[in-house]
Order: C-alpha cells, then structure tokens, then sequence
C-alpha cells in the first residue's frame, strides 16, 4: 500500500488521513513509520518530540490495520499523533518539566488520552514543555529546549510549545495541549499552525494534573486539540468533549450549530488595542489586512465597541486567579495562597465578566484579537529567581514587560470563552504570525468555523 499519502505525509491533515486509511489506500503502519522516520530525521535540531513510544505505537498501529480490516470505523482510527508532556499516557513519565518528577510514570491515561485513544488515535509520544507548564517558550531541565522550525533561534511557544513544533515541523498532522495563558494559543501562533482552546470544562482535565494532584481540573485551564487545519481542530473536538463519571450521569455535550460557514455569516469585532498590552507594528498590519479582507468577503466589522468589559480592571483580577491557580501541585509552594472568601469574590468577579462578554455577543460572533503582541521571540534566559520580572519583548524596537502580554489570552480564559487560533501572515523575517477567534462561551463551533473560513479564504497565499 504505497501513495502519495505516505509521501505527502507531512502535509496531510488528521481527516484526510482517516479517510485514506478507511479506504484502505493507506495502511496505519506505514503512517506510523513515516511519522517515525520524519521524527528520526528532524527531531535532533528541534527537540519537540522528547518521549518517544515507538514500540507501542506501531504495535498499535498494526491492532488499527487489523480493525480497519475487519471493516471497523473509527473517527482518527489509525491517525498517528503526539500529546503534550503533561497529559498521563499509561506507562510514560510525566513531569511537567520538572526534576522533581522525572521518575513519576503515569499509571494510567489521562480521560483524554483515553478517548483519542478510542477513537484510534495511534499516540506515539510526547512533547516538550516548560517547568510547571508557565512560560511561553519550551525548555526544562528534564528534556532541554524545544526550537521554533521556522527559526531554530527562536521559541516555539509555550507551554504547548513542543506541540505546536511537532505540527509545523511535518512530524504529526494532530496534537493535543492545555491553555490558561495562551498555552495553546501562543504557540499556534508562533508556529503557524492551528490550535483551540476549548470553553471551560468542556473537555474533562482528569490525567492533566501535576503528579499527585488529580481531582479537581485546574480553575481557568483547559485541554484542547491543536492541528495543521481548523478541520481537524473540529474533528478531535467532537472526539474529547464531554463530561465524564459522575456528570455523565445526568448531562452530556450537546453544543449549537456554528453561527456560520462563509466570513460573509459573521458578525466580527476587531480588538487590537488594550490598556494594559501593546502590539508589534506587523501584527497590527496583519490585523488591518485581515480586517479590510472580511469587509471585502461581506463580513459585518466594527473596529470598537462599548459592550466590551473594563479590559484593564479584567486583567488585574484574571492575574489573581491564575497566579492562584498556578501555585496549586508545584513542589515549592509560590506566592500565599488567597483566603477562600477572596476566592469567592474573585469568581463573583469573573461571573460579572462573563456576563458582559455575553450581552457582547448578542451583537457580535466573533472579536478577532492578537494572539500576542509580537511574533516568535529569541530564547531567553530565566531570571535568577525563575521569574518574569526581569524579562522584556520588543513592540516596534522598545523594551516592554514580558508579564503584559497575559493580556491577550488571558480575556478568552478569564470568561471561560472559546478561542481558535489560526495563522494569517508572516513578518518580514518569514514568522507567522497568528490571530485568535473569541467567541460565546459553549459556541465552540462557532470561533472554529470562523477559522475554517478565514483558511479558505487564505489558502494560497504566502
């Protein structure tokens, strides 16, 4: 069974790859071993794929070949894959870049591996991530650092960084990440490749957890499906959403219909300015040139609008919460924990977000926002105390705070809203450059489609 499936395999999505295998033009072992192969060749300079499970993975491989044979089906029945570090995959470690747990070995999958798992997904691996999952580049003393493939100089993202590497290098056609700040999103977008950060709770966090926290999923955070088309995205969603044990009891996903198909369907709210983050000179280009593209393709756009929340006043309690959040299952406590009525007024807080952004999208479907305000930066070094206060981004040749840029992903977490993101340009140095889709919590559907059709729209240009 040799085609050009094999030979195009680094450029073939997730949905074309299970098509050709149910018609049998294809076998999942060969898939298997070309992903190997690309792995082998490339991985040295990158650095993406850093748990390896080749063995597993063309034995079950060989178990797809055999239930495609006898005439089963299965959504990404013999798609090969790769899952970041820190969801568990029975028998592998998972350390979430920390020396600490390089000899945790997980004991079981995590629910969403399980469920990529049984929709035949071929998992053969891991993929590289930052200590605790908290930056936007991707090295740790564990496995080293992970290289961007557009330019090994610079980060791929984080934390989702070897993820969104993996993708944009050929390796693998889908993968599967995390997102409280921009982890799947940051990476997308540094990578050129697509990635969607669910609405909360939409897919069940049981087996992402740092090893020996596994009850509550993480307040703000999310697991999601990253891909090399907004396609795939959808097609892992519909795989990973849904509750699980005691809510499956009594509910079960059951998200609306896309809003719409063509641009021409959405209404869209451009927000490239924020009072607490700028953007670099070529992202807001990129942003008016996709702007003035939607009102070509008959999309309704606005440039402002006073349905937003206070944006600032968002963020400063969005920071709370995470830095919250994020002390939770590290080996060193961080910053004292809050009490639990400052807790409770922090979600009293969020709800009344929630419900801004809400009345928001009575009027609009979708705000088109930068993923972040620069592209791909050099690897940096870590402050002597770990931190990011010492760190800085350059907006148009001026130094910025690092930390500042929280404020762009941050909007969609902090409101539990859907986010897509999908690449749209390239800077003159060659980077992509990404934009994020928000859209009406539980329309998850809806910020995909919207990414689907900006795809379309795109395809063919540089």
């Amino acid at each position: 069974m040799t085609t050009t499936t094999v030979i195009d395999y680094a450029h073939s999505t997730a949905g074309a790859l299970a098509e050709a295998l149910a018609a049998r033009e294809v076998s999942a072992l060969e898939l298997a071993d070309a992903a190997i192969a690309a792995i082998e060749a490339g991985d040295e300079a990158i650095n993406a794929v850093v748990v390896r499970d080749f063995e597993r993975g063309r034995a079950a491989a060989k178990a797809a070949d055999a239930a495609l044979a006898r005439g089963e089906r299965a959504p990404l029945l013999g798609v090969p894959m790769t899952v970041k570090e820190a969801h568990n995959v029975a028998g592998l470690p998972t350390t979430w870049g920390m020396a600490h747990w390089k000899d945790f070995v997980a004991p079981e999958d995590s629910v969403g591996v399980q469920r990529l798992k049984g929709a035949g997904a071929v998992i053969l691996g891991k993929t590289n991530v930052p200590p605790m999952l908290s930056d936007w580049q991707s090295a740790n003393p564990v496995y080293g650092r992970t290289n961007n493939p557009h330019d090994l100089s610079k980060s791929p993202g984080g934390s989702s960084g070897g993820s969104a590497a993996a993708l944009a290098a050929g390796f693998v056609p889908l993968e599967f990440g995390s997102d409280i700040g921009g982890s799947i999103r940051v990476p997308s977008h540094f990578c050129g490749t697509y990635g969607h950060k669910p609405s909360y709770d939409l897919i069940p966090q049981r087996g992402h957890m740092p090893p020996g926290v596994d009850g509550n999923g993480t307040p703000l955070g999310v697991i999601g499906p990253m891909a090399r088309t907004a396609s795939d995205l959808r097609l892992a969603l519909d795989v990973l959403a849904g509750p699980v044990g005691l809510e499956a009891v009594g509910y079960r996903a059951d998200l609306p219909a896309a809003r719409g198909q063509r641009l021409a369907d959405f209404r869209v709210l451009i927000l490239d300015r924020h009072p607490v983050a700028g953007v670099d000179g070529e992202i807001l280009k990129a942003i008016d040139d996709v702007a003035l593209m939607l009102g070509k393709a008959g999309a309704k756009v606005a440039r402002e609008s006073n349905l937003l929340p206070d944006l600032a006043a968002a963020h400063g309690l969005y920071m709370g919460m995470l830095m919250t959040a994020m002390s939770r299952g590290a080996p060193q406590q961080r910053d004292p924990p809050v009490t639990a009525h400052q807790w409770m007024d922090m979600q009293d807080g969020q709800m009344a977000v929630r419900r801004r952004w809400a009345d928001l999208f009575d009027s609009f479907d979708i705000v088109l926002a930068p993923t972040l305000g620069v592209a791909a930066f050099p690897h940096v070094a870590d402050a002597d105390d770990g931190s990011w206060a010492a760190r800085t981004l350059k907006i148009d040749g001026r130094d910025t705070p690092f930390g500042d840029q929280l404020a762009w992903p941050g909007m969609a977490v902090l409101a539990h809203l859907p986010s897509t993101a999908f690449p749209v340009a390239r800077t003159a140095a060659g980077l992509p450059i990404g934009l994020q889709a928000m859209g009406p919590y539980l329309e998850d559907y809806t910020t995909i489609a919207f990414a689907e059709a900006m795809e379309r729209e795109l395809a063919g240009q540089p």
